[in-house]
């Protein structure tokens, strides 16, 4: 199902985006001179190690649809993403992290799939992805060589549990400093294995803000510039 493979890559989408900011619309704002590429507060660097954290940003949903303009398929309201920093240089330049974590709470996902009754797992496969965020705002998560970013989705329908696995080379997203965060507009994914049910393609979109530093007090929300 499209937007089971959708919400998985999200998944693996979502974890490399911790340190992103938001919008396309909206680039990143420019860090002070001497400033890092991430950085908290009054131009504070983001230390090598730390731990990004955030959710979707508020009233927004994680969907996987089967098409770039359809809204069949699968969409989840609660999902969140974990990174560690691992490469913070100078601005301009590009940041590093390791994406470890991408979850989905399938209590909060639905699907309007004929056949499909509910939605009873989305796992995010071949972590930790690598997520390179540059000053500019663009955001890519990548996989391990030889590996794929890729989404497990198990769907309950009507002749029982199917499950389908959606695979993508790459993912790409902006980071917007507007509102602290990271999104993804659909972002193409395959099928590479289920039943007929389980969409050919997959169409990730996600928005998480505010993106925040929760190895420091307060858990400060991340700039990128």
């Amino acid at each position: 199902m499209r937007t089971t493979r959708s919400l998985l890559v999200a998944a693996g989408a979502a974890a490399a985006l911790a340190v992103a900011v938001a919008a396309p619309v909206a680039a990143a704002a420019p860090a002070a001179a001497d400033g890092a590429v991430l950085t908290t507060g009054e131009n504070t660097p983001v230390a090598v190690g730390d731990v990004l954290n955030a959710s979707l940003a508020a009233g927004t949903a994680a969907t996987l649809y089967s098409s770039a303009t359809g809204t069949s398929g699968v969409s989840c309201t609660s999902s969140a993403f974990t990174a560690t920093v691992t490469a913070n240089p100078a601005a301009p330049g590009t940041a590093s992290e390791s994406l470890t974590g991408h979850t989905f709470d399938t209590g909060g996902c639905t699907s309007n799939v004929v056949g499909v009754l509910g939605v009873s797992g989305i796992t995010v496969d071949n972590l930790p992805y690598t997520t390179a965020v540059s000053s500019d705002g663009t955001i890519t998560v990548t996989p391990a060589a030889g590996s794929a970013v890729q989404t497990t989705v198990r769907l309950r329908t009507l002749l029982g549990t199917i499950t389908c696995v959606y695979q993508a080379p790459a993912l790409t997203g902006t980071a917007s400093n507007a509102d602290n965060s990271i999104a993804f507009t659909k972002q193409h994914f395959t099928r590479s294995s289920g039943t007929s049910l389980c969409f050919s393609d997959g169409y990730f979109t996600a928005k998480y803000a505010p993106v925040t530093d929760t190895s420091l007090p307060g858990g400060p929300v991340v700039h990128v510039g």
